[in-house]
């Protein structure tokens, strides 16, 4: 492994997030209950198999080869995969066998290998990616919170094709109350001018079709890019309004957005009850005109690159099932 950043390579210490916990994530002895994300130095996934859900230019007809890695280093208030971001789902594996992972993805006919929720062990994908490199010829997709340690992200320069970064807040105090991060929008503003560059810099001539930083081979998927996703939360369409005038007004269209209206209120009544005492707003769908709102919105910006979502997204399921589909030999 090329010692970059060294530092970053420290379980001893942690610093691989914003939170900079450094506690000891070493399997034997660790203090890894202080660490915000929960995680050991041993990579723990919860499933590994194809996936539809994702953006067309992400899934395909095939299905991305998803990667849905345990813990988290966010703590949202109405979060979609609880199980394995919080409750601790999820099997310890090598980082061999992550690299066996990816290759049988692969074999299976994935468009690209996805990793999603990643940023915990960027060292031990690294290392597995070094691993399989010569034999794995698929675009990686680094699908993030958006919550980045720049430094930790540059551990990823020349290893990631496509940045699938969520940027959900541009209200710091919105932040600190739903995600307990007020400091989101500065890392993750940051975070994705560190993906555009490495991106950008990317590009070459024997690209099949370039837009702006993104390229897509003859089918219309994407090889190299960036694409921001934003999910719209019922009554905070002001922050959705913020946020897509404040990354236009960075990026213009040289990259694509995302823009979700799957929000979906959580089935375990225990937290349903906490939302309706703190956050009753979030125990609701999006209505069509927050969402309709939205994109008007966006469109007045001069937003033409975007993804949308048609009809009652929130009725359909975009949460597989965790169920260590891929994870054993």
């Amino acid at each position: 492994m090329e010692r970059l950043h060294t530092d970053l390579f420290d379980m001893e210490c942690c610093k691989l997030c914003p939170r900079k916990c450094s506690v000891d994530r070493r399997a034997a002895g660790g203090s890894v209950k202080n660490g915000v994300c929960g995680q050991s130095e041993k990579i723990k996934i919860a499933r590994a198999a194809l996936h539809y859900w994702e953006e067309p230019c992400i899934s395909g007809k095939n299905g991305s080869g998803a990667v849905f890695f345990s813990g988290c280093s966010l703590k949202c208030v109405f979060c979609q995969n609880r199980e394995i971001s919080a409750g601790g789902f999820g099997r310890e594996i090598s980082v061999e066998r992550l690299g066996e992972i990816f290759l049988e993805l692969q074999e299976k006919g994935a468009e690209n290998i996805n990793l999603v929720t990643p940023t915990h062990f960027i060292p031990q994908i690294r290392a597995a990616l070094d691993l399989v490199r010569e034999h794995l010829k698929l675009p990686i997709v680094y699908n993030s919170s958006g919550y980045e340690n720049v430094e930790s992200l540059k551990l990823l320069d020349g290893y990631i094709d496509i940045y699938l970064p969520d940027f959900k807040y541009a209200d710091k105090g919105l932040a600190a109350e739903l995600s307990k991060a007020g400091d989101y929008p500065e890392c993750a503003l940051s975070a994705i001018d560190e993906m555009v560059r490495q991106t950008a810099e990317k590009q070459s001539p024997e690209d099949c079709s370039s837009d702006g930083i993104c390229s897509f081979d003859d089918r219309g998927m994407m090889r190299k890019g960036v694409i921001i996703r934003h999910l719209v939360l019922p009554g905070h369409i002001h922050n959705s309004q913020d946020v897509l005038k404040l990354l236009y007004e960075r990026y213009n269209n040289t990259l694509y957005y995302s823009i979700m209206n799957q929000y979906t209120p959580p089935e375990d009544r225990m937290m349903l009850d906490a939302l309706s005492k703190e956050h009753p707003e979030l125990t609701r769908k999006l209505t069509k005109r927050e969402y309709e709102k939205t994109i008007d919105y966006a469109l007045s910006l001069g937003i033409t690159k975007a993804f949308i979502q048609e009809g009652d997204t929130a009725s359909e399921s975009f949460i597989p099932p965790f169920d260590l589909e891929g994870v054993d030999l």
